[in-house]
């Protein structure tokens, strides 16, 4: 057991929160926790099975008593996003997640902590073990690959689950019920590289934009946080006028994170080096006071990379071209809901950008939980592609997830929060793309609700979960169990 959580209730989550910190799990690399999950549920003699795709689901049958209650599923997903800070040396598909515990918050050390969706995971396995929970019929479903397409959830077959009532443990707000959530789809515009050598007497350097938090394309994307990649086109279109020529350009990790760093190659002319320094000392200056309040660790640079004397650049006629596009792409909030105070409803992510030996790819992600308006928003990206030259692909995307006030699961929820804390829970909908949505498509007539204890920073290395709402979720979650029909 890790020492972070030692001493602190509901002490079973916490240790197989700790167990599974040990074992690597990004997106696409779900084996071993999924291998996990089936030891577990065959140590404590329960049914579970796992599809094609490495979905699992454990059947764990009704406490003493309880066998005529209403069936019902708790679900989240085995992946985690894997980010971490530039400095920080871990491998993601070998190395443990280190756990820190600063006050009453846990985080990791320099990482993610992977509480998105871990704590889910972490709790089905307590329930798994716990003898003494009284409850009804219970499915415990693991999906897989969440964090890059909810794939998991999109392969369910519909014969995978009996349960009509689904509570998925995969929100971060602890006294929030959910009960709707955004659709999402990607829109990527790639540039067929056409390079030439770089002009005779330049320099090569690096400019860098670092320090911004990033966070969760959609759950922070009305923060007013810092894009490290939309930040970086401009620095790049302020010193265009000394001939500074692309070579290589790569920032941001996931589509569906704010981007929190940017690194290119550049060349310079020799004789407009030190204008070209000063211009990014400049804008260091006035990009960091205009981001002041939310990015106080924001730093752009360039540096001089003496060991490369001669490269290979972009073309000037496609430079101007990416960075146009880049220029030209909206993000950010695009549409707050009319209807829910605070949601919002359209937004657009320029999300990653890399540079490969035959092309520039740039990935941006647009969310809304209106269908039509995510449709407009995704044409709105991919013209600006187009008019800049650049060839669009459209991912499959997902459906949001509308919701439904009367829901009986959602009753339960809410009278049952009243009971144990005094007080009603706000209920809400989320600018993020829960697997609700694609489930509620796949099992028709599938009631849902989505609640969790509190998360911040997810998708980022300042991710952090407070430690006393873990044990206010755990209350909660058996009591709904307790007191189902």
């Amino acid at each position: 057991m890790s020492n972070a959580v030692e001493g602190i209730e509901p002490q079973l989550v916490w240790n197989y929160f700790a167990e599974i910190s040990r074992i690597p799990r990004g997106s696409k690399n779900e084996a071993a926790i999924a291998a996990y999950v089936l030891n577990t549920a065959r140590r404590h003699g329960l049914s579970a099975k796992q599809d094609k795709f490495g979905n699992v689901v454990v059947k764990k049958p009704a406490s003493p008593g309880r066998e005529h209650v209403t069936r019902a599923c708790l679900q989240g997903h085995l992946d985690m996003v894997c980010e971490k800070n530039a400095d920080k040396v871990h491998d993601f598909a070998r190395d443990p997640i280190e756990i820190v515990r600063e006050g009453d918050v846990l985080m990791a050390n320099g990482t993610t902590l992977g509480a998105d969706n871990g704590i889910a995971v972490a709790t089905n396995l307590a329930i798994m073990e716990d003898k003494t929970l009284q409850h009804g019929p219970l499915e415990l479903l693991f999906t897989i690959d969440e964090e890059t397409g909810l794939t998991g959830a999109s392969n369910l077959g519909g014969d995978f689950l009996e349960s009509r009532t689904l509570l998925n443990l995969d929100s971060e707000e602890e006294g929030a019920l959910y009960v709707g959530c955004s659709g999402g789809k990607d829109t990527l515009g790639t540039w067929k590289t056409e390079f030439g050598s770089a002009p005779a007497q330049t320099v090569a350097v690096e400019l860098s934009v670092s320090g911004l938090r990033g966070g969760h394309s959609g759950l922070e994307i009305d923060k007013g946080r810092g894009n490290a990649i939309k930040i970086f086109n401009r620095v790049i279109i302020a010193i265009d006028g000394l001939g500074a020529r692309l070579s290589k350009i790569d920032g941001g990790n996931k589509r569906n994170a704010i981007p929190r760093e940017c690194v290119a190659v550049l060349f310079i002319p020799k004789k407009e080096l030190q204008k070209a320094k000063a211009l990014t000392a400049d804008f260091n200056a006035t990009i960091r006071g205009e981001f002041a309040t939310h990015e106080k660790d924001l730093s752009i640079t360039m540096a001089e990379m003496p060991g490369i004397r001669k490269g290979k650049v972009i073309k000037k006629a496609q430079q101007k071209k990416i960075c146009q596009t880049i220029c030209a792409l909206p993000h950010g909030v695009v549409k707050m809901s009319a209807d829910i105070a605070g949601l919002v409803e359209t937004s657009t992510n320029v999300a990653v950008i890399n540079t490969t030996t035959k092309a520039i790819v740039l990935a941006t992600s647009q969310r809304s939980s209106v269908a039509s308006e995510l449709i407009e928003i995704c044409q709105t990206a991919a013209s600006i592609f187009e008019l800049g030259g650049a060839k669009v692909e459209h991912s499959d995307g997902y459906p949001g997830w509308k919701p439904n006030l009367d829901s009986p699961i959602l009753k339960h929820a809410k009278s049952t929060y009243k009971i144990l804390f005094g007080k009603e829970p706000a209920v809400k909908a989320i600018h993020a793309g829960l697997e609700c949505g694609i489930i509620g498509e796949r099992f028709q007539g599938m009631d849902m609700v989505s609640f969790g204890p509190t998360l911040e920073g997810v998708h980022s290395p300042g991710e952090k979960i407070y430690i006393d709402t873990v044990e206010k979720f755990w209350n909660f979650l058996l009591a709904i169990l307790k007191n189902l029909n």
